[in-house]
């Protein structure tokens, strides 16, 4: 196993240990050189500072700030301060530190715990002082709130698009392009109308995915990847809406919707891959198989093996000779 050793920076005695910390939350351009001249911004403010000695510039890009788990980033600034590293850190504002009210107190609290002041510029708080975290709530809250705005104007609009059904999405499923908001066939549709022809011809999909892996392609193809392609409505040319949601607290996550929400199916909403007739089989196909397999009984785990995330239940699955849970 290889050894790993860390190398702490050097700092110079007497000297105060400053970081800083920037966040933008879209890759939009306007974002990017935000995000840009944030870092040459912190980096020559301390440079200038003959009392500061620069630890590091921490940044994320393209991050929400209503979660730090997401924020890696933010995560090794805060693993730097307990490893007593830094003693003061920079940022720009409180709602690019945080968009959320308590992981941002308890996380100030942490650091001032560790002798760390954080500094936000645009508002004048500092952690140091006494009235530092009552002006840091009010201003935190507010950053909530604002987060909260934006999210349901975004998921509003999502709304009124599929109703109209021109919502697509931001990322193309395998063997499409999205350009201009619309779906276009790539080259490797011709991988997805082959994985319809094997089915069709009474491959499994555990086999399809090992012959397909065998062919040195680019992608690493499994059961349950097959599975998917094989009952994606999008190479037929339709569309089935809000397959997931975005929950409407913070933090936000993507959920699966189980009929908590309304969803919508969008005929002819692009170009096919596959023709409907070869779907259609294979999903007939695949319900024959699958009322196969439990015609064979059900096993003695059934019904009681629970998913502790979505809270559905597992099943039992036979196939090419091996057994295991999905």
């Amino acid at each position: 196993m290889a050894q790993v050793q860390r190398i702490d920076p050097v700092i110079l005695p007497g000297k105060e240990t400053v970081a800083a910390y920037c966040r933008v939350s879209t890759d939009s351009k306007d974002q990017i050189n935000s995000y840009q001249a944030q870092i040459a911004y912190y980096t020559q403010l301390i440079a200038e500072n003959p009392e500061w000695e620069l630890v590091d510039i921490y940044a994320d890009a393209g991050i929400t700030g209503t979660s730090i788990e997401k924020r890696d980033e933010f995560k090794r600034l805060l693993a730097d301060c307990r490893a007593g590293i830094i003693k003061r850190v920079l940022v720009k504002s409180v709602s690019r530190f945080a968009r959320n009210t308590l992981e941002l107190l308890e996380t100030t609290r942490e650091l001032r715990e560790l002798g760390v002041v954080v500094v936000f510029e645009e508002q004048g708080i500092d952690t140091s002082q006494m009235l530092g975290e009552m002006q840091l709530t009010m201003f935190a809250l507010a950053a909530q709130e604002e987060s909260t705005s934006i999210s349901q104007n975004m998921r509003r609009s999502y709304q009124m698009r599929m109703e109209t059904g021109q919502f697509v999405g931001c990322k193309a499923p395998f063997g499409f392009d999205l350009k201009d908001g619309k779906l276009i066939p790539n080259s490797d549709a011709k991988t997805v109308n082959r994985i319809f022809d094997l089915y069709s011809s009474g491959i499994g999909m555990q086999q399809i995915a090992t012959l397909l892996n065998s062919q040195d392609s680019s992608k690493k193809w499994g059961r349950s990847s097959v599975s998917c392609i094989l009952q994606n409505e999008r190479y037929v040319g339709n569309a089935l809406l809000q397959k997931r949601f975005t929950t409407s607290s913070i933090p936000f996550r993507q959920v699966v919707n189980h009929g908590d929400m309304p969803q919508y199916y969008v005929e002819h909403s692009h170009q096919s891959i596959v023709p409907s007739s070869r779907y259609d089989h294979c999903l007939l196909l695949r319900k024959e198989r699958n009322q196969t397999v439990r015609h064979n009984g059900p096993h003695l785990f059934t019904h009681r093996i629970g998913c502790p995330d979505c809270g559905r239940f597992f099943r039992h699955v036979n196939s090419s000779g091996k057994s295991y849970w999905i």
